[in-house]
């Protein structure tokens, strides 16, 4: 008997799977801190978790609102002072995996987090980079995860807020001391990953009952297929499971119960 999963767990496991055992991770607020701490609650119990606010090897019994959630300080081994996060950990090349989100994202795999349509006369202001200019610069790698709309995949994002890899594809040519990037992206549709040589976004893995032609609707760009083209593995009744009592938990407690 199959077991029966939204889109979005399916997208939040994958994610999960995605960060190995001791793997230290610098988690952006909302679907990668839903699927790190899934992680960490399956099959990764010693991935190290790390909050912009400063909070190191945090366990969080709920997933948190913000960062400055009081949650990430009370579950985290320690705190340190946010400019030692950023010069001491992040910059000084400790982090592994950069865990973020956005709300676009163009073929070469650059984020605005800073507004939507024109600068000067934007329709939509968004939060801002916050930290994810500099995890995207620093950390080993980074894995972005949001949900697949041709509002989210843009042809070019409106504003560049973290690179990728440049409007071009070679924003990171020739620049010393610098993350090698975005190394895959995780939708509710598919898993992708830049082209080796071009760094264009390419589609790696359907989702189960995913079809080729779903991932093009949902994409503002004529998006490619990977030549092995492969099937994502369904989440386990165990990984279903954690994820659906940690979601229950935050739930419960964001609403005071």
């Amino acid at each position: 008997m199959s077991l029966e999963y939204t889109s979005s767990e399916m997208m939040t496991v994958t994610a999960a799977r995605a960060l190995e055992n001791g793997t230290t991770c610098f988690v952006g607020i909302g679907l990668p801190s839903e699927a790190a701490n899934l992680a960490r609650l399956t099959h990764a119990p010693d991935v190290v978790l790390i909050y912009e606010s400063g909070t190191l090897q945090t366990k969080p019994d709920v997933l948190p609102l913000s960062i400055g959630d009081g949650e990430l300080a009370e579950t985290a081994l320690t705190t340190v002072a946010v400019p030692e996060m950023f010069r001491y950990w992040l910059q000084g090349g400790k982090i592994d995996v950069g865990f973020l989100g956005t709300a676009q994202i163009d073929r070469y795999c650059n984020l605005n987090t800073t507004l939507i349509g024109d600068y000067r006369a934007p329709k939509v202001r968004l939060p801002g980079g916050g930290g994810a200019p500099e995890i995207a610069t620093n950390a080993g790698e980074v894995f972005i995860t949001l949900k697949h709309s041709k509002r989210a995949f843009v042809d070019k994002v409106d504003f560049v807020t973290t690179l990728g890899f440049g409007r071009d594809g070679k924003g990171r040519d020739n620049v010393p001391n610098i993350g090698k990037g975005p190394s895959r992206v995780i939708t509710d549709l598919c898993v992708m990953k830049p082209d080796p040589d071009t760094k264009e976004l390419v589609v790696v893995s359907l989702h189960p009952g995913v079809t080729r032609e779903d991932v093009k609707d949902a994409t503002g760009w004529d998006i490619r297929f990977a030549e092995q083209l492969e099937n994502t593995s369904e989440p386990s009744e165990k990984e279903l499971t954690i994820l659906r009592e940690l979601k229950a938990r935050t739930e419960r407690a964001h609403a005071g119960e």
